[in-house]
């Protein structure tokens, strides 16, 4: 899930946290068929977040599990813009444990103190993550690597990528460069376009990106699936998960992003009429006024008929605290899209549509899809600015009997007070329904928060709720949980059974996230 971002640096509350108080609940039991060999291999992983003194930091790396509990080696790159510092952390030893749903904790060890985070497995190739050693409040994945595919060569096709974060730059301020590169496997970076949304310059885009280059680490490449690259002007560390697939950190005194590359396949649109069907995004950033930039998501589903225009737009959004939904169709007007003829085959298009309940000003996005069915999205809408994910919606109508499996979910965001008194939260756990036809669910979470007291971490820490199916299902639905001291209220959009985004619409914070099925 892409970092929300409250101001240039979040300032860590001493107020009362609005999750602290009150009694917890007590999570079910745990059952299932994961174990500590469950997780055995060599995984990449990416995190983002901010640090202790509300500044943002981003970590990549790469763990070895043995299956038996032990991480045999692991390397990251940090890149903490409140340290003023970017590097290479190799952890010297590690341990972790697997509960039987697919819970977990790793704890790597290092000369500088190390790393803990609470994992919740989708599968043994995958999962979601949080920071718990209360060192920052950071929150990310991690997936399965294919050590073959540890060779420049591997690299070759047309990747689009997804990075987010801060701007040196500017200020701070928040950052979103999306776009496409091609790559060689010989060390060549060309053909590139690229847009970005800066927050203290603005849009710009697309642009044409100039050569650039790549190459594997020579200490650490073949074992960790470690390179650098130059391109955009900027300086990247990136591990390889595949050749599909590349985790990419910004190393330089331009900005702090980080993100994703993924192989374009498939038979990219290059025209309107193929780029038809329904689709929804969910994107995360910041919003920004005269004075004050607040965290800012939104959630969209929409129609898109072949001919450039956007049909059945349904939305919620987030803006600092003020929730708007609309499913009302005469409330939106100047829906259309269009895919990018002037940089054909890049993958690129854009969508506009102005709803009059949130603003008299277009919401305007651009996108490149990585697939016919997938694909990044950025906010480039005036005094706006976020990026997040894009993806074709499998048929309806949706059920609760489709949506009846275990979910693992990651949710980021931030706990509102007052423009100065806001901090960052963020959670990993897993949730299912009570029974295949029932729209109870419960569930387990771990979530840290900085802010409250200080810092603290909630562990194991059960949830109750609801999720309503409205309608088909295919617009928004109603989904609510409670930790027993603080209720979520969230718009749950169904990408399809195995994957559903959520917006937070309580005024109290802005919270976004994502839910995947587990197949142990």
């Amino acid at each position: 899930m892409k970092r929300l971002l409250a101001l240039a640096t979040i300032v860590v509350a001493s107020c009362l946290s609005a999750c602290g108080g009150g009694s917890k609940l007590t999570p079910p039991p745990p059952t299932g068929t994961f174990s500590n060999a469950s997780l055995k291999g060599q995984y990449a992983f990416s995190m983002s977040g901010v640090d202790l003194n509300g500044a943002y930091i981003a970590r990549v790396g790469s763990f070895v599990a043995d299956g038996s509990g032990n991480i045999t080696s692991a390397l990251e790159d940090v890149n903490s813009l409140g340290a003023g510092s970017a590097g290479i952390v190799s952890f010297t030893s590690g341990t972790y444990s697997i509960q039987s749903n697919g819970r977990g904790i790793i704890i790597l060890n290092s000369s500088t103190g190390g790393l803990q985070v609470n994992i919740a497995m989708n599968s043994v190739s995958r999962g979601f993550m949080v920071q718990t050693d209360l060192g920052a409040s950071t929150s990310g994945s991690f997936t399965l690597q294919n050590p073959a595919d540890f060779v420049a060569s591997a690299l070759t096709g047309n990747y689009v990528f997804d990075f987010s974060g801060a701007s040196l730059a500017s200020n701070g301020a928040p950052l979103s460069i999306v776009g496409q590169i091609t790559s060689n496997g010989a060390g060549v970076l060309s053909a590139g376009v690229v847009d970005e949304n800066d927050g203290g310059t603005g849009h710009t885009g697309p642009t044409q990106l100039p050569a650039g280059s790549y190459q594997l680490d020579s200490s650490n490449g073949i074992i960790f699936g470690r390179g650098t690259a130059t391109f955009d002007g900027r300086t990247f560390a990136f591990y390889i998960v595949d050749g599909t697939h590349i985790k990419f950190l910004e190393e330089d005194n331009l900005a702090g992003i980080q993100g994703d590359a993924n192989l374009q396949t498939g038979l990219i649109p290059t025209t309107n009429s193929g780029f038809n069907g329904n689709f929804v995004f969910l994107v995360g950033g910041s919003a920004f006024t005269t004075n004050f930039a607040g965290p800012n998501a939104t959630a969209v589903r929409f129609n898109a008929d072949g001919n450039g225009n956007l049909t059945a737009v349904a939305l919620d959004n987030n803006n600092n605290g003020n929730a708007t939904s609309e499913t009302a169709s005469s409330n939106i007007t100047a829906a259309t899209y269009a895919i990018d003829t002037t940089v054909p085959g890049s993958g690129r298009g854009t969508l506009t549509f102005t709803d009059s309940r949130l603003a008299s000003t277009p919401l305007s996005y651009v996108f490149y899809l990585s697939s016919p069915t997938q694909g990044v999205i950025q906010d480039i809408s005036a005094s706006s600015i976020g990026d997040g994910a894009l993806y074709a919606q499998s048929a309806g109508p949706f059920t609760l009997a489709s949506l009846a499996p275990n979910y693992a979910f990651n949710w980021s965001g931030v706990a509102l007070f007052t423009n100065s008194n806001s901090f960052e939260e963020d959670f990993v756990g897993l949730y299912a329904q009570t029974t295949g036809t029932s729209k109870n669910i419960s569930g387990v979470t771990d979530y840290v928060e900085l802010g409250s007291t200080g810092k603290n971490l909630f562990n194991n820490v059960g949830l109750s709720g609801t999720f309503t199916i409205n309608g088909d299902g295919t617009g928004r639905n109603t989904y609510q949980v409670s930790d027993g001291s603080t209720t979520f209220n969230f718009q749950a959009y169904i990408v399809g059974p195995n994957t559903i985004l959520l917006i937070c619409t309580d005024s109290a914070r802005v919270t976004a996230g994502i839910a995947t099925t587990q197949t142990p």
